[in-house]
């Protein structure tokens, strides 16, 4: 049984962001305040990566671990109401971001995928990990 209203959970799914996200801003500002220019949401990319590097061919995802899975097996069994519909939505989020991986990297792209509490914790830990990667293309 759900614990909020129809309304109330209307208004809660309203706000949930596809792009913009604060795990988004948090990496983007890191990335940006160590002179790395990047695009966002770019849509000519398969999987529409939050920030897309193209000079390097990066890929970087933020995702959430609720829309993304992280712990599935775990925490599958936590959700309380309309089961069959969350497990269906998470395990096909879960495997569109494999089959994107695969195709990025099919493609040349280096594929670097964070968590949103990953980010929020320790962005600059994050864009170390892309500053790595570009100085591995370099080099």
């Amino acid at each position: 049984m759900d614990k909020l209203t129809p309304e109330q959970r209307k208004k809660n799914m309203r706000a949930v962001k596809n792009k913009d996200s604060k795990i988004e801003r948090a990496l983007s500002h890191a990335l940006w305040h160590r002179g790395l220019r990047f695009r966002k949401n770019v849509t000519s990319i398969i999987g529409k990566p939050d920030i897309a590097i193209k000079k390097y061919k990066i890929a970087v995802f933020a995702d959430s671990e609720f829309w993304h899975g992280k712990n599935w097996k775990q925490k599958k069994h936590e959700h309380k109401s309309n089961q069959a519909f969350w497990h269906q939505k998470i395990e096909r989020n879960i495997r569109r971001d494999l089959e994107v991986n695969d195709e990025l990297e099919k493609q040349g792209w280096i594929v670097i995928r964070f968590w949103g509490k990953e980010i929020l914790q320790n962005p600059e830990k994050c864009a170390d990990e892309v500053t790595e990667a570009i100085e591995k293309i370099k080099f």
